[in-house]
């Protein structure tokens, strides 16, 4: 059975009298919503009689682009300590009541019993009960988890592959790529985006070993792949790692930060490490923040046993947004961290990551303390007043 859709089947949509952060502050203004996409935006539109449009009134609220999460576990993760610890998949509410409207999924340490295949029926079903979903190609391990059998193919031959990852990188959990496996995946995702129209991005996911960031860096430096194809995640783990990101970032790499939330250990938090790169004269342009949701949040001791588990959760990636801003990042700032950013560098940025006529009409809806009010994705008002309106096949 399909997923109902709460809302009425209206053409259009007017979203009234709130103010625009696109993310650039555009003051008051009104926007006209047609089927899933932004029609106009202007500081008052007024509609014939006949076009009987779905009002959404937003007078003190702002209004800003849904968030663009380009790293979540669909499917779960986990598996490190056994079948027992695999973590759960991710349900539509879930994701919306966080605000997030695109998703980017991947796979985790276990390409064994989860594999891109499974995720990407899950980013279709996702797609079919109301948000925006694509995934990457491979895992922590090589060979490559494919569903083709070739990455250059799944880039250049499935709509909803954008990218390759996580693949792990100064991990003990990695298959311990050698720097010439780097490159000829690199080289690959590169070919395949280009051959697709994607982004191709190459998605490392860093642990805390001793080499950090060095193999990405030698990439960049010692091949002709661009240096904007890589963008290592979770460089917040530590803040030796963290600095080194630092470096990567100052030679012109994007970098991304994961979310930290009340459960992770992980330091700096994710507040701290962004002040640390901005203070360091990092563009705010070359940071994201993604939350590392449904994936599991382990606790090794010296010996490599895991001693605790904990599982991400996408409204860390909310959260630790209106922490940034209450640290005192603008508004505007803070929202290119979690829209406009991602969206540039998943390649999705034609549709997604900001308020402009021909995108997809998702935004949110923000009360005065920045709670969500109201959610919409493609259109669709998936969140109004705090109360889920249209809920996943298997949503409680």
């Amino acid at each position: 059975m399909q997923p109902t859709d709460a809302q009425p089947k209206n053409m259009f949509t007017l979203v009234t009298g709130g103010t625009v952060y696109a993310p650039e502050k555009l003051g008051r203004r009104d926007i006209l919503i047609a089927g899933r996409v932004i029609a106009r935006i202007d500081e008052k539109i007024d509609l014939p009689a006949e076009f009987k449009p779905r009002i959404i009134r937003a007078t003190g609220k702002a209004v800003v682009p849904g968030f663009v999460d380009l790293h979540v576990h669909l499917l779960g993760g986990g598996g490190e300590a056994g079948p027992w610890s695999r973590t759960p998949e991710i349900t539509l509410a879930k994701i919306t009541r966080a605000g997030v409207t695109t998703v980017l999924g991947l796979l985790g340490t276990d390409d064994v019993s989860r594999r891109p295949e499974t995720l990407l029926a899950k980013a279709m079903q996702l797609e079919q009960e109301g948000i925006s979903a694509y995934i990457y190609s491979g895992s922590y391990q090589l060979p490559l988890a494919t569903i083709t059998g070739s990455l250059r193919k799944d880039l250049a031959l499935i709509p909803k592959v954008v990218g390759v990852g996580e693949v792990a990188v100064s991990d003990h959990r990695s298959s311990q790529p050698s720097f010439e496996e780097l490159c000829r995946i690199a080289a690959e995702a590169r070919v395949g985006g280009m051959l697709g129209g994607k982004a191709g991005l190459v998605h490392l996911h860093m642990g805390a070993g001793p080499r950090r960031l060095d193999p990405v860096i030698r990439m960049a430096k010692e091949t002709e792949i661009p240096i904007g194809q890589f963008l290592p995640t979770h460089l917040n783990r530590t803040r030796a790692l963290m600095e080194h990101a630092i470096e990567f970032a100052q030679m012109g790499g994007n970098i991304d930060i994961t979310a930290t939330g009340k459960g992770l250990h992980f330091h700096p938090t994710s507040v701290e490490a962004i002040r640390m790169a901005l203070d360091a004269g990092v563009p705010v342009d070359q940071i994201t923040l993604s939350s590392d949701s449904n994936g599991s949040m382990p606790i090794f001791d010296e010996k490599g046993n895991v001693v605790r588990l904990g599982v991400g959760d996408i409204q860390c990636l909310f959260d630790d947004w209106r922490l940034l801003v209450k640290a005192g990042l603008s508004l505007e700032d803070s929202l290119k961290i979690v829209t406009v950013n991602p969206a540039k560098r998943t390649g999705l940025f034609e549709s997604k990551g900001s308020i402009e006529p021909g995108k997809d009409a998702d935004l949110l809806l923000l009360g005065p303390d920045l709670n969500i009010d109201s959610v919409v994705a493609k259109g669709r008002l998936m969140v109004h007043k705090q109360k889920v309106m249209v809920k996943g096949t298997f949503d409680e």
